[in-house]
């Protein structure tokens, strides 16, 4: 089997699109396409389905993905051996939600680099699903997953059934986020009738294991309001809100020299009873190095920092 073809079908699962993939491996798309046609070929099954919505990754597919990505850290650990020689270096990894007080844990984390003589450190942002993936597959280390405390038993099931330790690290009600222009903002108490003909901002990949996504996204988004903005990138939810006044996000606390720098306000909505739980992953078989359980702490600091 050929590892190239593996990397060419890695890169196509994470950009969901044979052009953008041909463009990050500096190759051709009609070249990709062939090489991905032999890998199924050899494979006997079909890792990836054409749609309205572009480039999906079937059943069988979404199987030889985890494999797949497995097999690439590891060969890119091996490779890490023969470039670091007896040079030792730290590394750390973690997958985390699209949330601002983890990307601030983790700036506080880094300060820190300065006492090592050699790290690398990997942080991601993305959802539930692809940092589940992310542990399983070695590709990282550790892993935060946020799903709603109603979900708690699909969540845990799935952690067990793919050998998973998780331990809570928060567990929080979402607070509606606007702009200062915004009608909302100078209302004394704010009502589900209020978002009615407000746009919705939301991250566009809820997941829930075993669970169809149209169920998901009835239970995660809001029923009031028809008109939304489906997201992928935490950055521009800040630019919309800011820009767009009559926009409205549910989202974990957010620090405040973030919404003062884009003009925002959090509220507390009563009618919002909705938990969820910030819950931490990391393989069985994994021992957390001195650099994993500091990174833990850090989080934990913000946790209480900007919920308590």
């Amino acid at each position: 089997m050929n590892i190239q073809h593996i990397k060419y079908a890695v890169e196509i699962a994470n950009t969901r699109s044979i052009s953008k993939a041909a463009k990050n491996l500096y190759t051709s798309q009609p070249n990709l396409s062939r090489a991905i046609k032999e890998l199924e070929s050899e494979l006997k099954i079909k890792i990836f389905s054409r749609s309205s919505k572009g480039i999906e990754v079937t059943v069988e597919g979404e199987e030889f993905l985890l494999y797949a990505r497995n097999a690439l850290a590891q060969i890119k650990r091996i490779e890490a051996i023969s470039e670091t020689h007896n040079k030792v270096k730290e590394r750390i990894s973690v997958s985390v939600p699209r949330a601002s007080f983890f990307s601030y844990a983790f700036a506080e984390f880094s300060k820190e680099m300065q006492s090592h003589p050699s790290i690398e450190l990997v942080y991601k942002e993305t959802n539930s699903m692809r940092t589940i993936i992310n542990v399983i597959s070695q590709e990282y280390d550790l892993g935060i997953v946020r799903y709603q405390s109603t979900f708690d038993r699909y969540f845990t099931n799935f952690f067990e059934e793919k050998k998973l330790n998780y331990e809570i690290m928060n567990e929080f009600s979402y607070v509606l986020l606007v702009s200062k222009n915004s009608p909302l903002a100078e209302k004394n108490e704010i009502v589900e009738e209020d978002l009615k003909d407000m746009v919705e901002i939301s991250h566009g990949d809820p997941y829930v294991p075993t669970l169809p996504l149209i169920d998901v996204k009835r239970a995660e988004l809001s029923q009031v309001t028809d008109k939304r903005i489906m997201i992928f990138e935490r950055s521009v939810q800040f630019t919309l809100l800011e820009e767009v006044p009559n926009t409205f996000m549910w989202v974990s606390n957010t620090p405040k020299d973030l919404l003062d720098k884009f003009n925002l306000k959090e509220i507390k909505c009563k009618f919002n009873n909705k938990t969820y739980k910030d819950v931490l992953i990391y393989r069985k078989k994994y021992h957390l190095s001195k650099l994993d359980k500091q990174l833990i702490d850090k989080i934990l600091q913000a946790k209480n920092k900007y919920f308590n």
